[in-house]
């Protein structure tokens, strides 16, 4: 369990901050824009979850799937923080010890519910501008700030070894989130379409 007893430590006043395994670099480090993007991201989602529909009433103290859905993602990504805030050393690969990583059942879990919520929507007949209602809002600008999470995990991983399985993480999440934008317009009714060339 963490156990956060100082908020403020002065030790990042010369630029830099600490990993999780103890070691320091800069603050604009790749690896700290990864984790910082993800940190953009859920904190989105958590502005999407201010607008989902409040729980049924019907006595189910879980409140409602999508509501349920985006709190198993902050979550996630947090643990997905933790992962690219956690170098990967040679022991680790070695012996596989236990620091906390992205498992590929998570990736999974994400193309279930995306399959699950694409099932009911309207075909596409063009793209999709963001907009709609204020749920559908806010999901549309937590896929281009994961979009832009994964970016950023992919320049990381270009430099040093990262979980592959994060990188599938941030893809399969800005699906989901472009996914759960149209359940959220009225399984795609309210989309807000692009017309190609409409204002020239």
């Amino acid at each position: 369990m963490v156990k956060l007893n100082k908020i403020y430590t002065r030790t990042g006043d010369g630029g830099d901050t600490g990993l999780a395994d103890g070691s320091r670099i800069a603050k604009d480090d790749v690896r700290v824009i990864a984790y910082g993007d993800v940190d953009e991201t859920n904190a989105v989602i958590g502005l999407a979850r201010r607008h989902a529909p409040p729980p049924s009433g019907n006595g189910n103290s879980n409140g409602n799937a999508l509501d349920d859905l985006l709190a198993r993602v902050q979550n996630d990504l947090f643990d997905l923080g933790a992962d690219l805030s956690t170098p990967r050393r040679a022991a680790e690969e070695n012996d596989g010890a236990s620091a906390l990583r992205i498992i590929a059942s998570q990736v999974e879990r994400l193309e279930q519910e995306i399959d699950l919520y694409n099932e009911a929507l309207a075909p596409l007949t063009s793209f999709i501008l963001p907009g709609g209602n204020d749920l559908a809002a806010y999901l549309h600008l937590a896929r281009t700030v994961s979009r832009r999470a994964e970016r950023s995990a992919v320049t990381l991983a270009r430099t040093v070894t990262i979980n592959p399985e994060a990188i599938k993480y941030l893809n399969r999440l800005s699906d989901l989130l472009f996914v759960l934008s149209r359940h959220a317009n009225k399984d795609g009714a309210d989309d807000v379409l692009w017309t190609p060339g409409k204002n020239r």
